[in-house]
């Protein structure tokens, strides 16, 4: 019950973030909720009967929203129209995380706010971060900072993009080239609807542009899964030395090398029910049924994501975040600029641009 007080006040409170949100598309509904956490946090530090519901809904509420997030994601439609920007995409995203995992070794940034930007950055910002952050158990503090970061960047492209697609070179006559380079090179899904719309308007494309990203950004979608699985392994891994460290047999490399990973926990619950949700949508889909009956589900998780951001909002130190990004803030930097240019060129050697 106590926890029911605590759910209910983020439904409530997240209400004015939600339609601020719709009224500007490029900030979201999620990074209002998260600023405005952290300001009625600033004025109230003792959360009383709502903390247990607060804390709730920063873990569960997530990743109840990521398996709603799954509905609505026909497999068959984007395997079909997104395999044209697939090698794109992969080498945006081992762009993306080797950049991160270079700034986080040379600058020593820390670890999760490394991996969620990383994540956020090549898959799909605020949706990749909320299906990472369970699994590498990132506290509260790291998920608002690369939650931050990530809507940072995604405004700039959504500003700067649409202006220079016509010095680099995109097609105006077609919504294709600048439609694949919207969906692969902008994170967070508001912002590439506004980057590829404000493209079309621009040039007189209709909706060309638009139809194009959104395809792409659902094709990069379903890279959480085989992301997810890589850092359960490691996460395994790095648990098994620990625990042999803590039994003093750290030294034993053969000990180490036979610890068999945990074939059962390489996919946390909520991620093999967002599989499910695809997979659903994919099979009513196939009878006919038109992939709009599950618009509500999708926009449940969005929902439940800006529930999620205001909660952690709550629990976050808005003042020792500012104090501690520059670090971050810089990685966040190096990936947004690798991915820009590892798409762009993809485009050019694939013959797009």
């Amino acid at each position: 019950m106590n926890k029911l007080y605590g759910i209910i006040f983020c439904a409530i409170c997240v209400i004015p973030c939600w339609l601020l949100g719709n009224m500007f598309p490029i900030i979201g509904a999620p990074i209002i909720a998260i600023l405005s956490g952290m300001i009625i946090a600033i004025f109230v530090k003792d959360k009383g009967i709502f903390a247990t519901g607060i804390k709730y809904t920063s873990k569960k509420i997530l990743q109840l929203a990521v398996i709603f997030l799954g509905f609505g994601l026909n497999l068959m439609t984007i395997l079909e129209t997104g395999k044209q920007s697939l090698p794109i995409i992969v080498a945006t995203i081992l762009t993306s995380l080797g950049v991160a995992y270079i700034v986080y070794k040379l600058f020593k940034v820390d670890s999760e706010v490394s991996i969620l930007v990383g994540v956020g950055s090549s898959i799909c910002g605020g949706s990749a971060i909320a299906a990472t952050a369970p699994v590498i158990k990132a506290d509260d503090r790291g998920i608002a900072q690369a939650m931050s970061i990530v809507f940072f960047f995604n405004v700039v492209a959504a500003l700067v993009f649409p202006t220079m697609g016509e010095m680099i070179g995109f097609d105006t006559t077609s919504g294709e080239a600048f439609g694949i380079f919207a969906g692969t090179a902008v994170n967070d899904t508001s912002s590439v609807t506004a980057t590829a719309s404000t493209w079309d308007s621009m040039w007189g494309l209709g909706s060309a542009t638009l139809d194009k990203a959104v395809i792409v950004k659902l094709t990069r979608t379903l890279a959480i899964i085989p992301i997810v699985v890589g850092l359960s392994i490691y996460r395994q891994k790095k648990e098994q030395k620990v625990a042999l460290k803590n039994t003093q047999q750290l030294g034993d490399e053969t000990a180490i090398a036979k610890e068999k990973i945990n074939i059962l926990k390489l996919l946390p619950t909520f991620i093999i029910l967002f599989i499910l949700a695809s997979v659903v949508t994919t099979v009513v889909a196939s009878f006919g049924i038109a992939e709009t009956t599950f618009a509500p589900a999708k926009i449940m998780s969005k929902y439940m994501i800006a529930m999620a951001m205001f909660a952690i909002g709550l629990e976050t130190d808005i003042v020792h975040l500012i104090k501690t990004g520059g670090k971050p803030l810089m990685l966040g930097a190096f990936c947004w600029v690798s991915i820009t240019a590892v798409c762009i060129l993809m485009q050019k050697l694939m013959g797009l641009l």
